[in-house]
């Protein structure tokens, strides 16, 4: 096979020839090769006579995609396009950003993931199987591309609101990926999506005969925990630089694992942390739209786990920003779970639970539920909540009662129900803007359509981690930091409110439109890379150097020159 060298430090060391090149997505431009690459390559016969532009490349594309049936069948398409040609598939992604990111993430990646084992078709990321965890380094050197950048891992356990999904989680991070590449601009090649193995106690999947994974119940316990982490420590061996984001983990093992990492190496836990970060940013907009300040809110959480302890954590911390002591900032939260209000006299409470336990004889008169349990709709009746938010995966929690009580007493209540995907949603955003009569601030964390009411058409933010997540990845990358901290967190989440819409127009999305969010991430890494340097844990930097890196960094889906 004939080679030539590429013109890219960055890219693959070498081109290759002929069917070959078309073979490799990160190379093959299709019908876009010019003449000269066409005779230096072998490529003539292969192609039409017709050079085509990216542009047309893309017009043709869509075309294709406008033909699919279904969501999911769009999906498939989009992933199959993403491996025979990135550069394309990434123009069809940024030209078509609003329709499109709902089907290659949230919520139809959900489905995909169900379906993973029914739609498999050519290879992407890593499969870290437990009967092979003696040769994980191993595994890691099998990867397409020798230097990465981002790794996003999950072990497919708490699939978005759809559960254990065992292997075929692995959609959850080859999505993630694609959205670091499509806002942050981090280079495709330099991904690497992974899941974990540990099998899987669905049992819908287990008795699937197409079912891919390792046909085996979940590895618990202590053996868990070694497997991560020797996961970890070949990770660190491989992958010294690199940023490692945990994702979907179940509840038990997501905190532990975050904590027992977060200063060995690169790291952080989206669902806990980019959840808590965009919310807050998504909260900031709305409390400056009532014209009111953060430490004065209420809030009432639905939902215990790391995502929603992770929220109320960012809050809280935020509230403290603002003066108040930690007593204070706990002393605004009421926090709900399927046994009820957190109180003291609660035994089942984890200790990041703990933190928000209403004092026992606060509630001792309140109402209870025949379980004895102290339910949403009692917390709501007791207090004037001025912010509702839902992580709970309950479908239609915020019941028309309890979202009329809660505005009743408050001008502008604010009511997120960000679980996902749609069917878990604690709302739907055409009642809730309906039932408070056009005064609820809303941003939901599945789409939803904007709703028409009084005249008005106002649109319904997604409070998606996608706000946040490229940024940081972009921001971790230009600044060289080596450690994620919590500030660097709250600093996206301030740049995120501060980009609200809502602030020039009180009518307007509470987030920004996904059509200007490769902007706001350029923004939002900046923000990252001075707060990693503040924070010690990224190299000096003048400010104009850092937004000169941030700028570089941004990949832009085009065609480059083959040498």
């Amino acid at each position: 096979m004939t080679t030539a060298l590429s013109v890219s430090h960055s890219g693959p060391s070498e081109i290759p020839y002929g069917m070959d090149l078309l073979n490799r997505q990160g190379l093959n431009k299709g019908t876009a090769f010019t003449e000269e690459e066409r005779t230096k390559f072998g490529l003539h016969a292969l192609l039409p006579p017709h050079v085509e532009t990216l542009d047309e490349q893309v017009v043709r594309a869509y075309e294709a995609f406008q033909e699919k049936d279904s969501d999911l069948e769009r999906h498939i398409y989009l992933r199959a396009l993403q491996d025979t040609n990135e550069v394309l598939f990434y123009k069809l992604l940024l030209d078509h950003i609003e329709e499109m990111t709902p089907l290659v993430y949230t919520p139809t990646v959900a489905l995909a993931c169900e379906q993973f084992s029914h739609i498999y078709r050519r290879p992407r990321g890593l499969f870290i199987s437990y009967p092979l965890r003696d040769s994980i380094p191993e595994l890691l050197r099998s990867r397409p591309n020798k230097d990465v950048d981002v790794i996003v891992v999950t072990d497919g356990e708490r699939i978005l609101g759809i559960g254990d999904q065992g292997a075929g989680g692995l959609g959850i991070p080859i999505g993630k990926l694609s959205l670091y590449t499509l806002i942050g601009g981090i280079r495709p090649e330099r991904t690497l999506p992974i899941v974990l193995d540990v099998g899987t106690n669905n049992t819908e999947r287990l008795n699937d005969p197409e079912y891919l994974g390792w046909r085996h119940e979940r590895i618990t316990g202590q053996a868990y925990f070694d497997f991560v982490d020797q996961f970890v420590q070949a990770v660190k061996q491989e992958f010294p630089g690199t940023c490692l984001q945990w994702e979907d983990f179940a509840t038990p093992h997501a905190l532990p694992i975050l904590q027992r990492y977060r200063d060995e190496l690169l790291t952080f836990n989206d669902d806990i942390q980019s959840t808590a970060a965009v919310a807050l940013g998504a909260v900031l907009g709305a409390v400056n739209v009532t014209g009111k300040s953060l430490k004065d809110q209420k809030i009432v959480m639905l939902g215990a786990g790391s995502a929603g302890i992770g929220v109320a954590d960012g809050l809280r911390a935020a509230m403290k920003g603002e003066g108040l002591t930690e007593d204070e900032a706990r002393s605004r939260f009421w926090v709900i779970d399927k046994d009820g209000l957190l109180h003291s006299g609660r035994k089942d409470l984890t200790s990041e639970q703990t933190v928000y336990a209403r004092p026992e004889s606060e509630v001792a008169g309140w109402p209870h539920t025949s379980n004895g349990h102290i339910s949403l709709a009692d917390v709501i009746g007791k207090i004037n909540a001025t912010i509702l938010i839902g992580l709970s995966t309950v479908g239609g929690a915020f019941s028309e009662s309890i979202v009329r009580e809660m505005a009743r007493k408050v001008e502008r209540p604010i009511i997120f129900p960000l679980s996902n995907p749609t069917s878990k949603s604690e709302a739907k955003a055409d009642d809730l803007i309906h039932w408070t009569e056009g005064r609820a601030l809303v941003a939901s964390g599945s789409p939803f359509a904007p709703v028409n009411y009084g005249g008005r058409r106002i649109p319904i933010a997604q409070c998606n981690n996608v706000y946040i997540f490229p940024a940081i990845g972009l921001g971790i990358i230009a600044s060289g930091a080596r450690r994620v901290t919590e500030p660097m967190m709250l600093a996206a989440a301030r740049v995120l409110g501060g980009n609200s819409p809502a602030l020039k127009d009180p009518a307007a999305s509470l987030l920004p439109s996904l059509t200007d969010l490769r902007r706001v991430a350029a923004e939002i890494a900046f923000a990252v890379g001075v707060e990693a340097q503040n924070d010690g844990v990224a190299p000096a930097l003048s400010e104009d150097e850092l937004r000169r890196r941030v700028l570089k960094t941004q990949w832009t889906p085009a065609y480059a020159p083959l040498e």
